[in-house]
């Protein structure tokens, strides 16, 4: 599975709780660009409108060489695209957010076969104090290796 595309604010913005993959779904000249790594994952976020799981806000740059049709004259890439999931995960998702506090957030694009995937997690945001307390513990563990090591 190689990875096309990180959000890596998430993980630090986030406490993710359990990770949900989906498929996207997408236009034929939005596969070149996220095949090529230049799909933008931040300030995305996943949401469920009218029963169907979106990402809003993602960014995939117009493939240079794509035909000058309708399509590609009035392409938009920030526009929202429909993520495919199961009934069963689409549920588990929308009682996810019922609880206070929850979210949806991407973590990354990968390939599965000649498929693209999205990691869909749910997660808690982070107060400002919890990700200086992970800093500090992780420079903690760092300097505790390093004195081993000697």
């Amino acid at each position: 599975m190689p990875t096309l595309s990180d959000n890596k604010f998430a993980r630090r913005d986030y406490e993710v709780l359990d990770e949900v993959e989906a498929g996207l779904e997408l236009l034929g000249m939005e596969v070149k660009p996220i095949r090529a790594g230049q799909m933008k994952l931040k300030g995305s976020f996943v949401k469920i409108v009218g029963g169907a799981l979106v990402l809003i806000n993602g960014f995939i740059p117009k493939y240079d060489k794509a035909a000058g049709g309708t399509e590609a004259a009035t392409y938009d890439p920030y526009r929202t695209r429909r993520l495919l999931v199961h009934k069963k995960e689409l549920k588990k998702l929308s009682d996810a957010l019922d609880t206070r506090g929850y979210t949806l957030v991407p973590l990354s694009v990968y390939t599965r076969g000649r498929l693209i995937k999205l990691k869909v997690a749910i997660a808690r945001g982070r107060k400002t104090h919890e990700k200086k307390d992970i800093l500090k513990q992780r420079d903690i563990e760092r300097d505790v290796r390093r004195e081993l090591k000697r």
